[in-house]
């Protein structure tokens, strides 16, 4: 979906997002939904808004696929690209985190519900709370089945010191 920042007008822009998108990093199963509001406060475009989706994620204990709703809400400011031009290089300030930058007249906000679903994933996604994971000696979902391994708790490059312990 493209904007024409030119057209933008002065009290601002509502939009009601239902957008399907595609994405290489991760598996959309639901349409984009959500408000934005779009104000042009020269020669800023400030977009804030609120967008959710459902992805399909995998479980970082046991691997197994699940569904998850995700929610972003953000503020973003988009300066346009001839300001960086002009400073050359920039250390970007915590306070810039959420700055973009856009050139031309128009703008594409597609790109920017995509950043705002991917920057809302879990780092670690997980199924459940309660998720046990797989044995990592035989591969047993422990969420499914109890596995017979035995786990030796001792990290093996610790085995020197508890020798040492051993001859005290």
């Amino acid at each position: 979906m493209k904007i024409l920042i030119s057209e933008i007008p002065d009290e601002g822009l509502e939009l009601t997002i239902d957008e399907t998108l595609e994405s290489d990093v991760i598996k959309l199963v639901s349409p984009v939904k959500g408000q934005l509001s779009i104000r042009k406060i020269m020669p800023e475009v400030v977009i804030q808004g609120e967008i959710t989706a459902s992805a399909e994620l995998e479980c970082s204990r046991c691997l197994k696929n699940y569904t998850s709703e995700i929610s972003a809400p953000f503020i973003v400011t988009y300066h346009p690209a001839e300001e960086l031009k002009a400073e050359g290089k920039h250390e970007i300030r915590e306070d810039e985190l959420e700055t973009g930058f856009y050139s031309g007249d128009e703008f594409d906000i597609t790109e920017l519900l995509k950043e705002q679903i991917l920057l809302n994933v879990s780092m670690k996604p997980l199924c459940s709370e309660t998720c046990k994971g797989i044995c990592p000696k035989c591969g047993t979902d422990l969420n499914v089945n109890k596995c017979s391994c035995s786990l030796d708790k001792t990290d093996s490059r610790l085995e020197v010191l508890k020798e040492l312990l051993r001859r005290e």
